[in-house]
């Protein structure tokens, strides 16, 4: 550790641009994993994981150095540096769980707040001096966000929950049929029946998934050019 008591100016400065460094790298890979999310239109996306990464690193920083001071002026009393940048790894969850949306049969967001995870991580590495175990993280981090989706996404297609509705139920039955089909797969489907001022409107909510190589957009135009129905929402 660096010792702060005595030092010279001209060392105090060197230490600082040190740290600087540290948190330029660490928000440079939290940038470039954000700028991914954010091409994947998702909610956290390149100032989230640029914040995350910048914050572990200043608190990495801080757990390491900020108590020297404090340390030469108390002989004989030792503190684990590793005690506060700890913290780090269990904070990060609640950011993390507020990226995941469960709603009935889906869930969405899991990949996201496993990138900020990582992240938090890359910016505690980049906090230790560890550039290059920072840089790699980074590398590996897109590799698995990217390169693995475009040779396994086939494996896990994701499900897509849609409401659409029809003045008469006749439309709801005659649109699921079609839906359900050797493309594609209905999880589930419920239908409501409600009574509004302009007459009775049945509104199903179903979630279905893409087969195979099967278009995961092409049951949404499916719904979008029947005339009878209308879509409401596409989760």
């Amino acid at each position: 550790m660096y010792d702060f008591c005595g030092a010279k100016p001209g060392v105090l400065m060197e230490m600082e641009w040190n740290f600087i460094v540290r948190l330029c790298v660490a928000g440079l890979c939290g940038t470039i994993i954000g700028l991914d999310r954010e091409y994947r239109v998702k909610d956290a996306g390149f100032r989230t994981h640029f914040l995350v990464a910048l914050g572990s690193a200043l608190i990495m920083i801080v757990s390491q150095y900020g108590f020297e001071d404090f340390l030469a002026t108390h002989d004989g009393l030792r503190l684990d540096p590793s005690r506060i940048a700890a913290q780090v790894v269990s904070g990060i969850g609640f950011i993390g769980a507020g990226t995941i949306i469960i709603h009935r049969q889906l869930v969405r967001g899991l990949t996201t707040a496993a990138s900020l995870w990582a992240t938090a991580g890359i910016g505690l590495a980049a906090g230790a001096h560890m550039y290059i175990v920072a840089g790699a993280a980074t590398a590996l981090t897109l590799f698995g966000l990217e390169v693995l989706t475009l040779v396994f996404g086939g494996l896990g297609r994701r499900r897509t929950m849609i409401v659409f509705s029809a003045s008469k139920k006749e439309f709801i039955d005659a649109m699921f049929e079609r839906l359900e089909s050797k493309d594609y797969s209905v999880i589930s489907y419920e239908v409501e029946t409600q009574r509004t001022s302009d007459g009775v409107v049945h509104r199903a909510t179903i979630v279905i998934r893409a087969k195979g190589q099967a278009s995961e957009e092409g049951y949404i135009d499916l719904l979008r050019a029947n005339p009878d129905i209308t879509v409401e929402k596409i989760v």
